[in-house]
């Protein structure tokens, strides 16, 4: 029976506009890369008809989204590009992409021995061997792994706290906040608890997958992301929402499994918020007092990820942040950094992603500020390698801000 020419990721609607050509990060910087518009819409309908049609080049797609957020039909252009390489892309680079994208397997190897580990992935004499032996790119300055995970710092420290508080939240806190810059969750657990929020982990929590996406790895990912949304229905049993700090994981967990994986989330999906929108709400609907520290100043530049843009909670994270007094705040132009997860780190990609977050790099410089404000880890690892420019997450700012026993106290 020959198969129709209906695609879950209504390519019908396109109309041949090429606004998505227009906003593509690599297009404008690799003559390789067909574009969104032949990539997508267009690939498709010859796809469907006979898979021999993919197009190997498919894989220079960054996966930004920015086709599907200037798209005036809705069409799913990044999904059905990533679909087209889960199902039917080639994995060359087993090795590099399996480890890049294991970080379930990759992160506690790496914490258990992360001063050892750090020193080696800084040398040039071991970049240059991963630059010639597995694809990573020698001129990339590697994430660095903390000692102690925020998970077992939670426990040892804060888990038996959590009871006690009159509100209660799940937190989903991602690979980076684990195993990378446990801060973060120190963070995110310090203002929650000033809030009055008690912190939940969930139970044995997996990475939300999206590397492995990239990665062409179907089979271990779905397998992730049903675990992810079943320890989540628990949560959301217990009356909690889930609330993230990444948006790369909260796109992923909540439009990436039912759109690329077919893992049904609608129990869950409308539990999970990322942070800055929870805060956001709760602040301005009057349910918690904030006490600002009155000494404190800072001039920051807000970078939105593309992820964040895709999901439209941009918007959110910018009034959070207005709300901080003595913080200067400037919004950066609209562009993509070019790191896009796991893929600035290919040999293949490393030109096109510094040439992708050139105009961002030249924003930044432009501001000149103490530092960047921005909800994205691999954001975060693009720009202070290629600018010098510190990162902080919205979270992390306002821990600075807050003068958290106060708030505390007043949120009791």
């Amino acid at each position: 029976m020959q198969k129709q020419n209906i695609s879950e990721f209504n390519f019908e609607q396109c109309q041949k506009c090429a606004i998505c050509t227009t906003v593509c990060p690599v297009l404008a910087n690799n003559e390789l890369y067909p574009g969104p518009k032949q990539a997508g819409p267009d690939g498709e309908r010859y796809r469907m008809k006979n898979p021999v049609f993919y197009d190997e080049m498919l894989k220079f797609c960054l996966n930004c989204k920015r086709c599907e957020v200037a798209c005036p039909s809705g069409v799913k252009v990044g999904d059905m590009i990533q679909n087209a390489k889960l199902t039917l892309g080639k994995r060359s680079h087993v090795l590099r992409d399996t480890m890049l994208a294991s970080t379930d397997f990759v992160g506690p190897l790496a914490s258990a021995f992360a001063p050892v580990a750090n020193l080696a992935l800084g040398m040039k004499p071991v970049k240059a061997v991963l630059d010639a032996t597995i694809g990573v790119s020698k001129h990339r300055t590697m994430p660095k792994y903390s000692s102690q995970t925020f998970e077992s710092w939670f426990k040892k420290n804060k888990q038996s706290e959590q009871d006690a508080y009159k509100n209660h939240i799940s937190y989903y806190h991602g690979c980076y906040a684990n195993f990378n810059f446990p801060q973060l969750g120190k963070d995110f657990v310090a203002v929650l608890n000033a809030l009055g929020y008690g912190v939940h982990l969930l139970d044995k929590e997996e990475c939300c997958g999206v590397a492995m996406i990239s990665a062409g790895m179907l089979k271990q990912v779905r397998k992730k992301a049903q675990h992810n949304v079943d320890i989540m229905k628990t949560a959301v049993e217990a009356g909690r929402k889930i609330v993230t700090v990444s948006t790369s994981c909260t796109m992923t967990l909540r439009d990436e499994y039912p759109h690329l994986l077919e893992i049904d989330n609608s129990a869950v999906r409308d539990s999970i918020v990322l942070v800055e929108k929870f805060l956001y709400q709760v602040i301005s609907k009057g349910d918690v007092k904030l006490v600002w520290k009155p000494d404190y100043k800072a001039k920051a530049a807000y970078h939105a990820p593309c992820h964040q843009e895709r999901l439209g909670l941009g918007n959110f994270t910018i009034e959070l942040l207005r709300m901080i007094p003595g913080l200067e705040l400037t919004l950066l132009d609209s562009h993509c950094c070019g790191m896009a997860g796991t893929y600035g780190f290919k040999k293949e990609n490393y030109e096109t992603s510094q040439k992708v977050g050139k105009e961002l790099f030249d924003g930044i410089k432009a501001v000149n500020p103490d530092f960047v404000a921005c909800e994205c880890e691999t954001c975060k690892w693009q720009i202070e390698m290629s600018t010098g420019y510190a990162v902080k997450n919205p979270v992390s700012i306002l821990a600075e801000a807050l003068d958290l026993e106060a708030t505390a106290a007043a949120n009791k």
